[in-house]
């Protein structure tokens, strides 16, 4: 039998033994994978590690009057035996449970019809060897920037990841999708002095991957640019987010629209739906279906084939983040956001999530800021989710009359989420690296404390 066959037949028999056990409804998922990582520091080869694993996680739904009464749990024993006593635990627990009613499997008119094809699988396998090379050639040119003298290191890795997932009411599909990644770490600097950062990339297909010389270039850049930093004065100035930096806007956005959070009343804009949250011509998307997109998938974790979004549209807010449970909460269809752990229900989450780019160069974008921040580094939890409350700690570099002068630290940065978002302007500069990609963005207005 196919591992693809395997899968299913596993999927299937659990269902089935949940059902003899006394399930009313339920859903299993399989996750399989193989990865292989490689670590090099200083040219020398320092660890090398290969895993494969394949497991299950499994929901079990007792009908109540009031609802279902559900739980989860899930096994690395996918032997008959191993599947049978997780049926019959899962079971056990659901029947334990309190009902919940807003649980339930997705209506099977959403559910996926048909896997389309994403070009999420890269058909070639890199051997070790190459792996070695690709982080080797990235040490090695962050190593040759000026002002870095040591090397924290660099990694290669490879992996490839295959999804299943069936229900109780006859939805049985899987994909694979694969991913490759380099990055490194450095040091600028000596004593007291010392700064470090890194470059990090990864790609659905290696072909799509920037090469391993630019990516160590890029990190070494980075880090050796932000020697014989500065403090900043405080007051109120122009900030510019770097577009890597930009994405955290993005995941405060995908947390404040999180149905589960709106239905909870946890959400600074959970009043917010039709109405202006950014400003006008802003555009915010969220495609499941982005060939070989990081986020892609053709169904998410209840089965249902989601759509492209825009969930910002020309400033106005149009759609929550749904699965099933918080659909039924608001008295809404699932948007086919649901994402899962295998030991963990079904929740809201977002996949191939950006902020459309806008028209002016970065440079263009801050050519007018006589004083201002441009940021390349946020730390901490600085969002609070119920307020949209924003204070986070940054560093990056102080702009002079439209132009990037000397690094500054040790500043924080101050605002309200629903006013930073009224007040963003995007630059042209998006580029799709990751899941959740942004543009480079100014926000004027913001408060900064420094000296």
């Amino acid at each position: 039998m196919t591992e693809h066959q395997n899968a299913l037949s596993a999927l299937h028999h659990v269902i089935d033994r949940m059902r003899q056990a006394g399930a009313d409804a339920s859903d299993a998922l399989l996750i399989a994978s193989r990865d292989t990582n490689v670590r090099i520091r200083l040219g020398k080869p320092e660890t090398l590690e290969q895993a494969e694993s394949q497991d299950i996680g499994v929901r079990a739904m007792i009908a109540d009057t009031k609802g279902y009464r559900q739980a989860v749990a899930s096994t690395s024993d996918l032997s008959e035996s191993g599947l049978n006593e997780l049926a019959e635990r899962v079971v056990a627990m659901a029947k334990a449970a309190p009902a919940d009613p807003y649980a339930g499997l997705a209506p099977q008119e959403q559910l996926a019809q048909s896997v389309p094809e994403l070009d999420l699988l890269d058909p070639t396998e890199l051997p070790i060897a190459k792996l070695q090379e690709m982080a080797g050639e990235a040490e090695e040119a962050a190593l040759a920037v000026k002002g870095i003298t040591n090397s924290d290191g660099a990694e290669a890795s490879q992996g490839v990841h295959t999804v299943a997932l069936a229900t109780s009411h006859g939805f049985a599909k899987e994909y694979s999708s694969t991913g490759t990644s380099v990055s490194v770490s450095v040091i600028a600097g000596e004593g007291d002095a010392m700064q470090t950062d890194y470059e990090y990339a990864v790609a659905v297909h290696t072909a799509d991957l920037q090469s391993p010389a630019a990516i160590g270039r890029a990190g070494g850049e980075r880090t050796a640019g932000k020697l014989s930093p500065k403090r900043a004065k405080t007051g109120k100035v122009p900030v510019v987010y770097e577009s890597r930096v930009a994405r955290g806007l993005l995941h405060s956005l995908v947390g404040a629209i999180n149905g589960a959070a709106v239905a909870r009343g946890t959400s600074f804009l959970k009043d917010a739906m039709g109405k202006d949250v950014f400003g006008k011509g802003i555009t915010i998307v969220d495609d499941p279906f982005r060939p070989r997109g990081l986020g892609s998938h053709p169904f998410d974790a209840e089965g249902v084939q989601g759509e492209r979004l825009e969930i910002i549209r020309d400033g106005v807010l149009t759609s929550w983040l749904l699965d099933v449970r918080s659909a039924n909460q608001l008295g809404l269809k699932t948007t086919g956001h649901a994402s899962r752990g295998l030991s963990s229900m079904p929740g809201p989450g977002s996949t191939n999530f950006y902020l459309e780019a806008g028209e002016q160069t970065p440079e263009a974008l801050m050519a007018d800021i006589k004083s201002g921040l441009y940021v390349t580094d946020v730390f901490g939890m600085g969002v609070n989710p119920v307020t949209g409350d924003y204070s986070q700690g940054a560093a990056g570099f102080w702009i002079e009359n439209g132009m990037l002068t000397h690094p500054v630290h040790e500043l924080t940065i101050a605002g309200n989420l629903k006013t930073m978002f009224k007040a963003l302007t995007p630059a042209n500069d998006l580029a799709f690296l990751y899941a959740t990609n942004a543009p480079t963005v100014r926000i004027d207005g913001m408060t900064i404390a420094g000296e």
